[in-house]
């Protein structure tokens, strides 16, 4: 989402200062990919495409913020001349780190499936069994494009309470949903991808 530039620009500067940052905000790669229950091929198409011109502009790195699209950006990876990232994958590989119940926490469906098969994926490169608990916040995007955004933060919350009753760590699956965790008590580790992610950048 475009909002999430400005705060991920910050950490880019904390992790490479003086280097130059450009944002590439295209909202109808996560439109696409809600509206077909996932990233269509064309999606993946593009992300290539992006990938190209970021190199032409003199990238070193393109790094994907968009956990609903994280599942594409990885089959894009053998079709780029730049190394591309996904922003969530420290978060997951921490996740696995953190306890045995994990939960997920998510307002879109498109971004739950991507995010709990991730931490799957990171557990099974681990050899660790973990039992992962995936949680929906129905309307909570819906709430948060209609421009009531304290209805979205409510409705997360509310989730997060269930779900952190019932895990060791919670995993916000998306970006966006970040400033949750200054205001949740659930008595176990929150974590989401901005701070990790770009540390990837290092």
């Amino acid at each position: 989402m475009p909002a999430l530039a400005a705060p991920l620009a910050e950490l880019a500067a904390e992790v490479r200062p003086g280097a130059r940052i450009m944002h590439f905000a295209d909202e109808s790669l996560l439109q696409d990919t809600i509206a077909n229950d996932g990233p269509p091929p064309h999606v993946l198409r593009r992300l290539v495409s992006y990938a190209m011109y970021a190199k032409e502009s003199g990238a070193g790195t393109l790094l994907v913020t968009c956990s609903s699209i994280g599942e594409a950006a990885e089959r894009a990876r053998p079709l780029a001349e730049l190394p591309i990232l996904r922003i969530d994958e420290p978060m997951a590989e921490e996740a696995v780190r953190a306890g045995d119940r994990i939960g997920v926490l998510a307002t879109l469906a498109t971004t739950l499936g991507p995010t709990t098969r991730l931490v799957r994926r990171a557990a099974t490169r681990r050899e660790v069994p973990r039992e992962i608990v995936p949680h929906l916040c129905d309307g909570a995007f819906e709430a948060l494009r209609g421009g009531d955004p304290a209805r979205h933060d409510a409705l997360v919350l509310e989730g997060f309470g269930r779900l952190a009753r019932q895990v060791d760590v919670v995993v916000l699956a998306q970006a966006s949903m970040a400033g949750i965790v200054t205001q949740a008590d659930g008595g176990v580790p929150v974590l989401s991808s901005p701070r990790s992610g770009v540390a990837q950048l290092a």
